[in-house]
């Protein structure tokens, strides 16, 4: 059939170039962008997103020194873009990791998945909002610690396979109870997607800036370190003072009080909602 219609094509067009294409090209061309389509949506979903954006704004910097023939530029692009791949290899070495123990779990159509097909995040609701700032309020008067993750676009996967799984509710009732002194599930952060809360006990990556006070503990390096890693909001509750703070953009804000604490988780929400309209307002173009 293929070859049929190359046939008449070409007699009509025998000054243009056409491939024979067969079957197993097709399969090929087709596994090829399967293939592409995952690892673009496990990027997305993963810290990597922000990267890839980086590396394409970099992309570009490079195509104007290629249109302007900035000579310098290119040689140096050229001479250094095995140290790029090397590079990468180290910065996505957890990712890349991860993305081949799945390749050897599960059955195949599980393993077609392997990339965590794309989900999105949803808005949390005004009662999860109250519940957090309840649990805040009671915890930081009873000096209980805390480190509560409020996921937003980039998703916390990795991390959330650190801990043990939950998938429940949002209530004050349940993160007091969490964070409960001498309970199983105390030790570690707690993360939020939506209304529900996925994970507690997760491991977060400790903050590197050399400018944090001696006096911040490893919860608030913890808190803060994620945040300059991701766009989540980290809720940090000292347990030797009972103060709170929030941790944002790689930002610290401390000492917080409930009503600064419903504002920033308000924002919060009113951004998940504006970045959700815009995503509809795209689809339906």
């Amino acid at each position: 059939m293929l070859v049929r219609l190359r046939d008449y094509l070409a007699s009509w067009f025998d000054w243009i170039y056409l491939p024979r294409i067969g079957v197993l090209d097709v399969v090929e061309i087709i596994i090829i962008a399967v293939l592409v389509y995952l690892i673009l949506v496990w990027i997305k979903n993963t810290k990597a997103w922000m990267l890839l954006r980086g590396i394409v704004v970099l992309g570009i910097f490079i195509l104007l020194a290629v249109l302007f023939r900035m000579s310098t530029i290119l040689w140096l692009v050229r001479n250094g873009i095995g140290l790029f791949a090397i590079a990468a290899l180290i910065v996505f070495q957890p990712e890349l990791r991860r993305a081949l123990e799945r390749l050897g779990e599960g059955k195949l159509l599980q393993r077609l998945s392997l990339f965590d097909r794309g989900r999105e995040v949803t808005r949390f609701s005004n009662r999860t909002l109250r519940s957090i700032v309840l649990a805040g309020t009671e915890m930081a008067e009873e000096k209980t610690g805390a480190l509560i993750v409020v996921e937003k676009n980039t998703h916390l996967t990795e991390f959330e396979q650190t801990g043990i799984a939950m998938d429940c509710l949002v209530s004050s009732q349940v993160l007091i109870n969490i964070f409960e002194h001498n309970t199983p599930l105390h030790d570690g952060a707690v993360i939020i997607r939506g209304d529900r809360i996925m994970a507690a006990t997760c491991y977060l990556p400790l903050s590197e800036n050399k400018s944090i006070s001696k006096k911040l503990g490893t919860r608030h390096r913890a808190g803060l370190g994620l945040s300059e890693v991701c766009d989540a909001v980290v809720i940090i509750i000292s347990e030797e003072t009972g103060d709170i703070s929030v941790a944002q953009n790689g930002q610290l804000i401390s000492k917080v009080d409930s009503g600064r604490l419903g504002e920033i988780l308000s924002d919060l929400q009113k951004q998940e909602a504006a970045s959700k309209g815009k995503r509809h307002e795209k689809e339906a173009v």
